[in-house]
């Protein structure tokens, strides 16, 4: 979708997405132990409520999204909390500074792209802006559950893994659930990685 397709969601009040809460495995993850605070972005952030909850952990976050209404709307949100900033960058085309996160974060953005390409090209780029050894977690729509006509896109896991094992290594690939698995809450997969150190090497063959 464009910018501006984008854009028209957030003039028009039409955001299924927009749950008002932060992530509750967002939530796990941090308060778990599992991310620890640090330099942060977050792709497609909407109105900001995961990136303004993470600075209230104490990560100093930016939160991006293509949409200008989105950013609008997540600045008039955030006043109070100076760890939380944002602009207006599409992932695809806006390069990330190099090295300068310890962590990115998104909930459904990785998924939007129905190309492999352009879903190998999210994953580079996002590398690209981590430090080494820096995470990336992402809740990707997944192909687990019944049929459904609306909803976020579905991706399958072998997806997730061509598009991201050249750039970044996979921690967990999780079978979960979008906001906290709430009663007709879609299937999602939890997807957690690395800033790769050393090229995966070939699948090998006898």
């Amino acid at each position: 979708m464009s910018q501006q397709d984008w854009n028209d969601n957030y003039l028009e009040g039409a955001l299924p997405w927009d749950t008002g809460k932060p992530e509750p495995v967002l939530v796990e993850m941090v308060t778990s132990g599992a991310l620890l605070p640090g330099r942060g972005i977050e792709i497609g952030s909407g109105t900001g409520t995961n990136t303004i909850w993470l600075a209230s952990q104490g990560f100093d976050m930016l939160g991006v999204d293509i949409a200008p209404r989105a950013i609008e709307m997540a600045r008039e949100k955030a006043t109070d909390y100076a760890k939380a900033q944002f602009a207006v960058a599409d992932i695809l085309t806006d390069p990330i500074a190099a090295e300068s996160y310890d962590f990115a974060f998104d909930r459904g953005c990785f998924h939007i792209f129905d190309e492999s390409k352009l879903r190998a090209q999210f994953a580079q780029h996002l590398a690209d802006g981590l430090r080494p050894g820096g995470l990336w977690l992402s809740l990707i729509g997944s192909t687990e559950g019944p049929a459904r006509d609306y909803g976020p896109p579905r991706r399958s896991a072998r997806d997730i893994v061509d598009a991201i094992e050249p750039s970044l290594e996979i921690l967990r690939l999780e079978s979960v659930s979008f906001t906290g698995g709430q009663p007709g809450a879609p299937a999602a997969w939890m997807c957690l990685a690395r800033k790769r150190e050393m090229p995966a090497q070939p699948s090998t063959s006898r």
